[in-house]
């Protein structure tokens, strides 16, 4: 293995974790989030609040 074989290795590694930590982002914040905004959005309206705006 030489070592531009070696540096493509490196490069597809490094695309590949940060695909990877992405995607562990994605799920331990930004889909909890959506979440809770979707149930307060759905208490609201069970409340007798304004309905939820459509846009």
């Amino acid at each position: 293995m030489d070592l531009s074989q070696f540096s493509g290795f490196l490069v597809f590694l490094t695309i590949f974790t940060m695909g990877f930590w992405l995607l562990i982002f994605l799920v331990s914040f930004i889909i909890p989030y959506w979440l809770i905004g979707a149930a307060r959005e759905a208490w609201k309206f069970r409340k007798g609040g304004e309905p939820a705006k459509k846009e």
